[in-house]
């Protein structure tokens, strides 16, 4: 039996801001230091996505379908690119609508358009998995998904249960019902989906051992999540097929209609399809699982020094305990504080009580009212050709520290209301302006008037830095026309 792991990485982390942010949400960031990695140390460290990726090694499944919003394709794409030599299958979703239609529109295509996964069978095993997870025990992981194996070739909808550790608050929960016959392993039926409970409720159910927190990952043929979806809704099923009825593959990006699935309600798989169906059934994970859903989740997971402190990051320490302290960009000191999350990074700090970080939320909400930036980029900004950090700005300028990766190039463009000075700091430029082509060296520089049509490139096989002045009347982002695009941006 074929195993299409479908990974999902649409989500906007926002209870982690101001890391995780609306344009490089926490799927893609690695948030965990290594020595609580479930794979081997490397050089960057892993993001979440990852990490997902690579617990798969084992499980001998196809190349894994990726679905993630139109906006992190790029991203999406480099960080699936970097880990494994897999072809790329991303499904960009056009909207958001949560996971029943996402899973339902990986479900039509391995059914209706096994081609476009690269699939000799049409209804493989799909294998469900968030790519912020994190799972440190991959062995457990592994033996999990074998486990399940014979449930869902059966045509059982599997999930998978978490033995709860804690009387957690922050996760639904599954109550384990009866032991499933011989030949499926420790499998169980399930006996109720229950909300994320209160205190009391949740330290009632870590006693009683019937309860396992619901960990959003699940194993189950194409056509057997079809047909419980066309019983419980038929609404979700019939817009996800108007969807894909004709997909466009382009690169690495599975495209659907966008109007249509413009159409679909947004539902979760569980409200969707099994809090109702007969057919579903639990198997535990034991395999140190988290959904990392909050900085307290971190400082739970990750090493800590003897004051029980997580210190990441350039951080000093006085009388400070039970902390979590990381600092990206500068020196962070703490002294007298106890149970406080401190979170620094180039253009925002959080501070916060840990046993109130669930709340971050609260403050993107405030953020994304004032339309500020903060809830949506970082000063560092990645792009499909590299990266810039806006170092400085003012009324009427704008400067940026700007990378190219080897090979790359900024599309053909002009701008309408700004002219821009550019500086090599390191690397070569390969410079367009106009009809005329030439390159730049180290302490090099040009001046692209406004109006002018241009590009930058980088012919070298190291990441080309440029140091760019911006000046004009009007700086953003969107005053930019596109007339080339190897990135399909025109």
């Amino acid at each position: 039996m074929q195993i299409l792991p479908v990974i999902l990485a649409g989500g906007t982390g926002s209870r982690l801001w101001p890391l995780s942010r609306e344009q490089y949400p926490k799927q893609f960031l690695a948030l965990q230091p290594p020595e609580f990695s479930s794979v081997a140390a490397s050089s960057p460290p892993l993001s979440m996505l990852q990490q997902t990726l690579a617990r798969l090694a084992e499980l001998d499944a196809l190349s894994p379908l990726v679905i993630c919003q139109e906006e992190h394709r790029f991203l999406a794409a480099e960080q699936i690119r970097s880990c494994t030599s897999q072809p790329n299958h991303l499904l960009l979703e056009p909207q958001g609508r949560n996971t029943a239609p996402a899973i339902a529109l990986a479900a039509l295509l391995a059914q209706e358009s096994p081609d476009c996964l690269s699939l000799e069978d049409s209804d493989p095993l799909l294998l469900v998995l968030a790519a912020d997870h994190l799972i440190t025990d991959t062995a457990a992981f592994t033996e999990a998904v074998r486990t399940a194996l014979p449930l869902a070739d059966s045509g059982k909808l599997v999930t998978f249960g978490i033995p709860p550790q804690s009387p957690e608050t922050g996760y639904g929960y599954i109550k384990r019902g009866a032991a499933l016959g011989t030949g499926f392993g420790t499998g169980f039926e399930v006996a109720q989906f229950v909300e994320k409970p209160d205190l009391n409720t949740a330290r009632e159910y870590l006693v009683s051992g019937h309860y396992y927190w619901n960990s959003g990952m699940f194993l189950f043929h194409a056509s057997a999540y079809l047909q419980q979806l066309s019983q419980f809704r038929p609404d979700i099923l019939s817009a996800c097929r108007q969807s894909v009825v004709s997909p466009e593959r382009d690169q690495d990006f599975i495209r659907i209609d966008s109007v249509a699935f413009a159409g679909c309600p947004a539902e979760s798989i569980d409200y969707a399809v099994m809090e109702n169906t007969r057919e579903a059934v639990m198997v535990p994970m034991e395999a140190g699982w988290s959904d990392v859903g909050a900085w307290s989740s971190l400082w739970e997971l990750s090493p800590k020094d003897a004051a029980s402190n997580v210190v990441i990051g350039d951080v000093l320490t006085e009388q400070s305990h039970h902390c979590y302290l990381r600092a990206d960009s500068r020196l962070v000191a703490t002294v007298g504080l106890d149970n406080v999350v401190v979170i620094e990074t180039k253009d925002a700090v959080l501070v916060a009580a840990k046993e109130k970080v669930q709340e971050v939320k609260a403050i993107v909400a405030q953020l994304k009212a004032a339309q500020r930036p903060e809830c949506e980029l970082h000063r560092e900004v990645y792009r499909p050709w590299g990266k810039y950090d806006q170092v400085d700005s003012g009324g009427r300028h704008q400067v940026k520290h700007i990378t190219v990766n080897p090979g790359e190039k900024l599309s053909l463009q002009m701008h309408h209301h700004r002219a821009e000075h550019w500086v090599v700091v390191s690397g070569t430029a390969k410079v367009t302006q106009g009809d005329k082509t030439w390159l730049l060296t180290e302490n090099q520089s040009t001046y692209i008037p406004v109006g002018v049509v241009h590009a930058l490139e980088n012919p070298g096989k190291i990441p080309l830095e440029i140091i760019e002045v911006q000046s004009g009347s009007y700086l953003g982002e969107d005053d930019i026309v596109r007339f080339e695009d190897r990135y399909g941006r025109k």
